[in-house]
This record gives C-alpha cells, sequence and structure tokens, in this order.
C-alpha cells in the first residue's frame, strides 16, 4: 500500500505559493499515513479546486442550502453505491473533489496570526479527512478529526502548533 500512487488535479485559482507539486506531496504523504482507512487500489485520485467566495458560496448553496462563503468542502467519492467490476481495478480510485476558498482562508490566517499556506494546508488535511469517511457531528468526533489533522501537518513539517 505504501506505493500506490495518488494523482492530485488542481484546478481554479492559480495560487504560485504552493505550487501542484507540493500539493501532491502533501496528499500522497497524508495517503500513506492513512493507508489503513482505504479501500486497496493500485492508484487514486482526487480534485482540489481553489476558488474565491463568490464560486464556493455557490457550491455551497447548493449542495448545502447555505446562501454564504465557508473556507472549505468535501464531496466524496467513497460514499456513492457503485457496483463493482474488475474493470475499475484498471482505474484510480476516485476519493472526490475538494474545494478551498482563497479568500475565506485567507481571512482566517489573519485572524489567526498565521500564514495563507497553514490555513491552506489544514483546511486541506480537514478536507481530505472528510472524503477519506471522516465527520464531525459532535465535540468528540471533532476533537478526534483536529488531533488527526494535526498529526497529519506535522507529517509535511508544518508547525501545527499555530493553529490553536
Amino acid at each position: 500500500m505504501l506505493d500506490h500512487k495518488l494523482i492530485v488535479n488542481v484546478q481554479g485559482i492559480e495560487y504560485q505559493s504552493i505550487p501542484p507539486e507540493t500539493w501532491e506531496n502533501w496528499f500522497q504523504i497524508w495517503l500513506k499515513n492513512l493507508a489503513a482507512e482505504l479501500p486497496d487500489a493500485e492508484a487514486y485520485e482526487l480534485s482540489l479546486r481553489l476558488t474565491d467566495d463568490q464560486e464556493i458560496t455557490r457550491f455551497n448553496s447548493q449542495y448545502r442550502h447555505l446562501d454564504s462563503p465557508t473556507d472549505v468542502l468535501a464531496f466524496a467519492a467513497l460514499e456513492a453505491d457503485i457496483p463493482w467490476s474488475e474493470e475499475l481495478n484498471l482505474e484510480p480510485l476516485y476519493l472526490g473533489d475538494l474545494i478551498i476558498s482563497l479568500e475565506t482562508a485567507s481571512r482566517q490566517a489573519q485572524t489567526k496570526g498565521h500564514s495563507l499556506d497553514l490555513e491552506l494546508a489544514w483546511l486541506a488535511s480537514h478536507g481530505f479527512l472528510h472524503l477519506l469517511g471522516w465527520d464531525h457531528p459532535d465535540s468528540e468526533s471533532l476533537e478526534l478529526m483536529l488531533q488527526q489533522q494535526e498529526k497529519l501537518l506535522q507529517l509535511v513539517d508544518l508547525p501545527s502548533d499555530l493553529l490553536k
């Protein structure tokens, strides 16, 4: 499992501070760490879209019925019931889509007193966990998820202690 490939499709607004290769590296490291939580596949794939508040508001309104911007949305493909066939083993297993608002992330980073890069990594790790089935319907599960996010940031040498 440790050598399985992860394809990350980065789309939307270009954010040069974190190039696509860095996103791919982060998600690959996180995937290796969370391999036990995934169905076995030769390769995995996810989509990351960096956007603005206007676009994420449209997604948030359409899918969550909330007419306001949010920081990150995760659309998990593994939640869908898809009939399994041997042909599916030939393609990467699609984990889902992450959408992050650069505008909301920037405001949150300023409020919290850390860099936009760190905020984006935090949001990406949060969304990634959602793609793998993590959720936080109560304070106990939220705390477990936040602890896992901290661990993921530490794996890519980011200072998660600044996020508190």
